[in-house]
């Protein structure tokens, strides 16, 4: 223990050195071009999970007429793929240490290339479910390792922002899968929703060759020994040299290399691999890991159970319950549904780094559970009305579904990837991230294939007040145990969630320690 501290002070000591230099900048710094480029780059993954979740949220309309199937079939098919992508998620925590973050995100791409190639020529229902789970493994892996990737190449000024990113694919993955609809659905039954589910396999085949020419992640070459590389990918993504000599120098401490190691490649000591990570994890856990895992996992449960996949899935019939029946209308509704997400979570990357983590989902969450109670309202009213049109009623569903994907892209949306993928220590933070998506991802599965069993058996109404419910219980949730991690360097959360004592934690998070222009605060030799 001794000698441990001893190393830690050596590290924080030297670290300290640097601090003068950049620690306190006037204003902040210009955005970095080339950690954007990159967080772009490795983002684009997440769009296959949303052009999924848009696409069969139209194509089960037409799946349904053409092969003849019942609306538990339907359920089962819509939330299958989200149970599939758990296998992805767990292999991707392993896979992504082993062959690195770049080629695991191309394997993704591959795996749902082949998936919606399966789809699209798919049959009959059960060739179709075939190519949900090929396609739902290469989803699991894109959905963790694509903010895992982006976290680590990040500097700590603009994390939040570029970390963001993976949403905001999500949500522009929707838009197309809504369009892609609409835009085949003038086709005859039996060809319209293949194409609409095989079109899938172009921005997976794009997304294989661009991933190539970004660099590897800083954090995977370091623990490879690869120590030369990483500081040039380092010197590139950081705001200024000594961030990098300092970025540098935390990671290196986190993998067990000693601080004054100066050798381009090293050998690293091979400690967190197999199951002694997966120990740590769960069985093991340190108070700091514990927290981080829970909450982790709370962020991602209660991003799901609040009804956004519900919403979105299945906004065709929730429009239709409300009153509206062409199919045509129903998939324009669905389109403006998906606008409006795409736009509120391009308001969401630019207020991340500026206003915080906690006050953005805090608000949002507040907010969905306003908008949860109108819809259940609304829906009630219709449902209660029979053939009599309420107009008015008809026009409240309208505005709270989109009310609703507005607030939850506003916060939750984005910050359930941001959150997740910054608060667990290097050794541990590719299965931790899996864990997260596994949750999320089971939550979801669950959801999807259960929603129209929910609402036959407690109205449709009853199920959005049932979301509403589950939401507050989120807002106590975040409130009473998510600490601001603005401005946080990645090896700092360890030492943050070390000495979160729950409302304490919260209190000095907010104090004048706190820096407002997100500039790098360092933890110190006690916290460590």
């Amino acid at each position: 223990m001794a000698d441990r501290k001893r190393e830690n002070n050596a590290v924080y000591g030297a670290a300290e050195n640097l601090v003068p230099a950049f620690a306190a900048p006037e204003k902040r710094p210009p955005r970095n071009k080339f950690a954007f480029a990159c967080a772009i780059l490795a983002s684009m993954t997440s769009i296959l999970l949303g052009y999924d979740i848009g696409v069969m949220s139209g194509a089960a309309i037409f799946i349904k007429d053409d092969l003849k199937i019942s609306d538990k079939q339907v359920e089962v098919l819509m939330g299958i793929l989200n149970i599939y992508s758990l296998i992805g998620s767990a292999a991707a925590g392993r896979t992504s240490d082993w062959i690195g973050r770049r080629y695991t995100i191309v394997f993704a791409a591959v795996i749902f290339f082949v998936g919606a190639i399966m789809m699209g020529l798919a049959p009959n229902y059960a060739f179709l479910m075939v190519a949900r789970f090929v396609a739902g493994v290469g989803v699991g892996y894109a959905l963790m390792i694509a903010p895992v990737y982006t976290a680590e190449v990040s500097p700590a000024s603009s994390r939040g922002f570029l970390t963001s990113f993976p949403e905001v694919f999500i949500n522009a993955g929707i838009l197309l899968g809504y369009v892609s609809n609409y835009a085949f659905s003038k086709l005859p039954q039996h060809l319209g929703w293949r194409f609409m589910l095989g079109v899938g396999a172009i921005p997976s085949v794009f997304l294989a060759f661009v991933v190539l020419t970004m660099p590897e992640s800083p954090r995977w070459l370091v623990m490879q020994g690869r120590l030369g590389d990483a500081k040039r990918v380092l010197d590139k993504t950081s705001d200024s040299k000594e961030e990098s000599m300092l970025r540098l120098a935390e990671i290196k401490h986190a993998a067990g290399i000693p601080e004054n190691c100066t050798d381009d490649v090293v050998v690293v000591p091979k400690r967190n691999h197999g199951e002694e990570v997966w120990k740590e994890l769960l069985l093991r856990p340190t108070p700091a890991v514990r927290r981080a895992l829970i909450a982790a996992v709370g962020i991602h449960f209660f991003q799901q159970a609040s009804g956004i996949d519900a919403v979105v899935l299945y906004s065709p019939r929730i429009f239709e319950k409300a009153g509206i029946k062409k199919k045509n209308d129903l998939l324009l509704a669905t389109i403006g549904v998906g606008f409006t997400k795409t736009c509120f979570i391009l308001v969401a990357t630019f207020l991340l780094d500026r206003i915080g983590r906690r006050p953005l989902l805090l608000t949002s969450v507040a907010g969905m559970i306003l908008s949860l109670t109108g819809l259940g309202f609304a829906l009630t009213i219709v449902d209660h009305a029979g053939d009599k049109k309420i107009t008015w009623a008809v026009a409240l569903c309208i505005i709270t579904v989109l009310s609703f994907v507005a607030l939850f892209s506003i916060g939750m949306g984005p910050i359930t990837w941001v959150y997740s993928s910054e608060i667990f220590p290097l050794r541990l933070r590719a299965q931790g991230a899996s864990i997260g998506v596994a949750v999320n991802r089971v939550t979801s599965g669950v959801l999807s294939m259960t929603f129209i069993s929910l609402y036959k058996a407690i109205s449709i109404g009853g199920a959005f007040f049932l979301f509403a419910g589950i939401a507050s219980v989120a807002w106590v949730f975040f409130y009473t145990f998510l600490p601001e991690t603005q401005g946080r360097t990645l090896e700092d959360m360890e030492a943050l969630f070390g000495d979160f004592k729950w409302r304490s934690s919260l209190m000095k998070n907010n104090s004048k320690e706190e820096t407002s222009n997100g500039q790098v605060q360092l933890g110190t030799k006690e916290q460590t």
